[in-house]
C-alpha cells in the first residue's frame, strides 16, 4: 500500500503531461527529429498515439501489479499502424524510443518542481524504463502481427515501394533489390511524374514505373521519345541524374506538375521548363508585394480588370508582340494595343513604355500570374465585353 501511495505523484503527473497538447507536441517532435520516416506521416498523425501512450503510463504507474502487456492497446495499434504505413521497423523504434528518453526527462523534471522525494523518483524512473520496455516489445508485436497478415507484395507492389524508398524516403534499397527491379546501382536516371495515367504506352526504355501518392511516377535510363504522344496527360520529365540525387529531382517534378496542372499543361515537358515558376513560386509573399506595386489599382472581383490582365500577361508570353498575343487571344492587334493602354490608364503602369530588360518583364510576368491566381474566374455570363474606345484614344477595338 505504501509503495501504491508513493507512485501516485508520478502516475498523476504522466496523466497530467498526456492532457498536455504542448508535452505531446513536444514527443512527437523528438520522434519526428530521430526518425525521418515518422516525420513525413505528420505530427498529428503521431500526437493521438504520443497521448494515449503517455495516458498508459500513468495506468502502469498505479496498476503495474495487475497490468500486463497485453493491457498496452495503443503500443499495439501504433505499431499496426505503421506497419500498414509502410515505416520501416528500425525507423519506427528510433522514433519511440526518442519520445519515451523525452517523456522520461519530462517526467523527471515535473517531479522535482513538485516535490517528489528522492526515493519515489528513483523508483519512477525504473517504473519508466520498465514500461518503456513493455511499449517497445507491444510495438513489435503489433507490427510483425500486421506483416504476418498481409499477403506476399505483387511484382508492381514491390516496385512502389521501391520506388518509395528511392524518391521519398525511407532506407536505401540493397543492389540486389535494385537489379530485380531493372535498375542499375551506379546508373543514372531520368525521374519522371505524371498526371493521370502514364504517359504514352509507358513502355519506355529501361523505365520502372508506378504509382506513388496518387502519381504516375517513373526511372528511365533515358529520356522518353516518340513513344509519348504530346496530346496525353502532363508529365516533368527532369534530367538525368545518379540514385542519390533522385529525391530533389522528384521533390522538384511534383512542383513543377502541380504548376503545369493550373496552367493546362498536357504531354512530356522538360523540368527544366518551369525552373522559373518553380523559383518564384517558392517566395510567394514578394509575388504579392509585386502585385501589389504594380497592379493595386484593379478590382479581383471585376471581369473586366481580368481581362486587362490576361492580355498582358499573354503579350509576355509572345514575346511583347502584338500580332502574336493577338493570334493567341482570336482578335485584333489593336484591341490587345487597347487593353494594354487600359491597364496602363488604371494602374499608372505601362508594360510597354518600361524599359525592356529581362527583369523588368520578369517582375510584370510575376505580379500578373499572382494577381490572376488570386483572382476569381468570372463566369461566362459574368464576364464583361471589352468597351469601345473613346473618341480621341485610338482606333475601335472591334
Amino acid at each position: 500500500m505504501t509503495l501504491t501511495q508513493q507512485r501516485e505523484p508520478a502516475a498523476g503527473i504522466l496523466r497530467a503531461m498526456a492532457a498536455d497538447a504542448d508535452v505531446c507536441g513536444e514527443l512527437v517532435r523528438a520522434a519526428m527529429t530521430h526518425s525521418p520516416e515518422v516525420a513525413r506521416l505528420g505530427e498529428a498523425e503521431s500526437c493521438r498515439h504520443v497521448a494515449a501512450l503517455v495516458t498508459a503510463a500513468g495506468d502502469w504507474f498505479t496498476d503495474v501489479g495487475r497490468l500486463g502487456e497485453h493491457d498496452l492497446a495503443a503500443a499495439l495499434l501504433l505499431g499496426a499502424d505503421r506497419a500498414g504505413q509502410g515505416v520501416p521497423m528500425t525507423a519506427l523504434l528510433r522514433g519511440v524510443q526518442a519520445a519515451l528518453t523525452r517523456a522520461a526527462e519530462l517526467t523527471v523534471e515535473r517531479c522535482r518542481s513538485a516535490g517528489v522525494p528522492d526515493g519515489p523518483l528513483l523508483k519512477a524512473v525504473l517504473l519508466l524504463k520498465e514500461y518503456g520496455d513493455a511499449v517497445e516489445r507491444q510495438v513489435i508485436s503489433g507490427y510483425r502481427a500486421v506483416e504476418l497478415a498481409a499477403p506476399p507484395p505483387t511484382a508492381g507492389e514491390a516496385r512502389v515501394r521501391l520506388l518509395r524508398r528511392l524518391l521519398v524516403g525511407g532506407a536505401a534499397p540493397a543492389a540486389e533489390e535494385l537489379t530485380a527491379a531493372g535498375i542499375r546501382p551506379g546508373g543514372t536516371y531520368h525521374c519522371v511524374v505524371g498526371a493521370g495515367s502514364a504517359p504514352g504506352s509507358g513502355t519506355a526504355p529501361g523505365g520502372v514505373f508506378g504509382v506513388v501518392d496518387g502519381r504516375v511516377v517513373g526511372l528511365c535510363s533515358r529520356a522518353p521519345g516518340d513513344e509519348w504522344t504530346g496530346a496525353g496527360p502532363l508529365a516533368v520529365i527532369a534530367p538525368a541524374a545518379p540514385l542519390d540525387g533522385l529525391r530533389p529531382a522528384y521533390r522538384l517534378c511534383v512542383r513543377a506538375l502541380d504548376i503545369g496542372g493550373r496552367r493546362g499543361l498536357r504531354g512530356p515537358h522538360d523540368l527544366t521548363d518551369f525552373a522559373g515558376e518553380i523559383a518564384l513560386d517558392g517566395q510567394p509573399l514578394l509575388g504579392a508585394w509585386l502585385s501589389d506595386r504594380l497592379l493595386g489599382a484593379l478590382d479581383r472581383t471585376d471581369g473586366f480588370h481580368r481581362q486587362l490582365a490576361l492580355t498582358a500577361l499573354t503579350f509576355l508570353d509572345h514575346g511583347q508582340r502584338l500580332d502574336r498575343t493577338a493570334a493567341s487571344l482570336f482578335t485584333h492587334p489593336n484591341t490587345v494595343r487597347y487593353r494594354l493602354g487600359r491597364l496602363h490608364q488604371i494602374t499608372g503602369e505601362s508594360l510597354t513604355d518600361t524599359p525592356s530588360g529581362p527583369l523588368s518583364a520578369l517582375h510584370w510576368w510575376w505580379a500578373l500570374t499572382t494577381w490572376l491566381r488570386t483572382a476569381p474566374e468570372p463566369t461566362a455570363a459574368a464576364a464583361p465585353a471589352t468597351p469601345a474606345t473613346s473618341a480621341g484614344s485610338g482606333p475601335r477595338p472591334y
